[in-house]
């Protein structure tokens, strides 16, 4: 199977005023896989009956939020790990830098081994 892709104009990135506009390739997704979906797929492939998955996933998606705010990296094996980052304000001194200096968080994900190699084989196919 292969992904996807089709192609869209736009101004190159990074250049003042949008500079010449340039044709890209931009993905074509297939759907959507909800968390019931994923629960459906992984109940087929394993012994853990869905009530147990569901429980899981959620249980997982309300202590994510906890765990990054309270400064820990989480790390799902070779699915990959997620951290918080942020962005700050620069100042002039060290003593000036106080959380108020703090404009923006965000969530980083990182992908482990499996997908890293599983991307640098997919293979690209034009969608008509």
């Amino acid at each position: 199977m292969s992904l996807k892709f089709k192609t869209i104009q736009k101004s190159q990135p990074g250049v003042s005023g949008g500079g010449a506009k340039k044709y890209y390739a931009s993905p074509v997704y297939s759907g959507e896989l909800t968390l019931e979906d994923m629960t459906k797929r992984i109940e087929k492939i394993s012994t853990v009956s869905g009530a147990d998955i569901r429980a899981v996933l959620y249980a997982f998606a309300d202590i994510l939020p906890d765990e990054l705010t309270n400064g820990f990296i989480v790390r799902l094996g070779e699915v990959g790990s997620f951290r918080q980052s942020i962005s700050s304000e620069g100042k002039e001194a060290e003593s000036e830098v106080t959380a108020s200096a703090i404009r923006d968080s965000r969530i980083l994900f990182t992908p482990g081994k499996k997908l890293k190699d599983a991307l640098k084989t997919a293979k690209y196919e034009k969608a008509p």
